[in-house]
């Protein structure tokens, strides 16, 4: 997020003396160390960084002005990885690839990966062409879950689930196609759908 001199100045400050006192500094401290005549224009300062997320004030307590770090910086450790693209139509051939997309703490400690869609056969699911699903990766699925099934070795699609005797059928929502069919033992489940994000422009 964009700052101008005079707040980076103002976060130079307040991390070179909480580095060497252990403590923040007072507006007075603030203004003094930065030749400022008015605690007005410190104040400001210190408001402005703070609704930018670079700064944290407790209002209870002294001293209380805590740099944070840029949220974009922060925020590394929510990417997830981007491992491919996922047929809702016929099935395409899996591959992963090294890509990530970052997204907000909304999967807890599962482990999730993301997939793009490609084609409709989930469209009455509101699931579609460029849409990303998130997917906790498991190898198990109750009836009727969204998952991301693994067909003869290489062909990865989204269906829902349904085991039927030694058959299973993973069936589209897309009521203008229709379900695959293949023995258990050629099905690998790779992960069940958690939610879905669409990107809008």
């Amino acid at each position: 997020m964009a700052i101008t001199r005079r707040q980076k100045e103002v976060i130079d400050f307040l991390t070179g003396f909480t580095q060497k006192n252990g403590y923040s500094p007072s507006y007075e401290e603030i203004a003094q160390g930065l030749g400022l005549n008015s605690l007005a224009t410190v104040h400001k300062h210190v408001t402005n960084l703070q609704n930018k997320g670079l700064l944290q004030r407790a209002h209870n307590r002294s001293r209380s002005i805590d740099v944070l770090a840029p949220r974009t910086s922060r925020r590394m450790s929510d990417r997830l990885p981007l491992m491919g693209r996922i047929a809702a139509g016929k099935p395409v051939e899996a591959i992963e690839n090294a890509e990530s997309i970052s997204l907000s703490e909304i999967i807890g400690n599962r482990e999730v990966f993301a997939l793009e869609v490609r084609g409709d056969s989930m469209r009455d699911e509101h699931i579609v062409n460029g849409d990303y699903v998130l997917v906790e990766r498991t190898a198990t699925a109750r009836q009727g879950e969204i998952i991301v099934a693994l067909v003869d070795g290489c062909d990865a699609t989204l269906k829902r689930f349904y085991r039927e005797g030694n058959m299973i059928r993973l069936q589209p929502s897309n009521a203008e196609m229709a379900p695959i069919y293949a023995p258990a033992e050629n099905v690998v489940i790779q992960g069940k759908v958690l939610g879905m994000l669409r990107k809008y422009a």
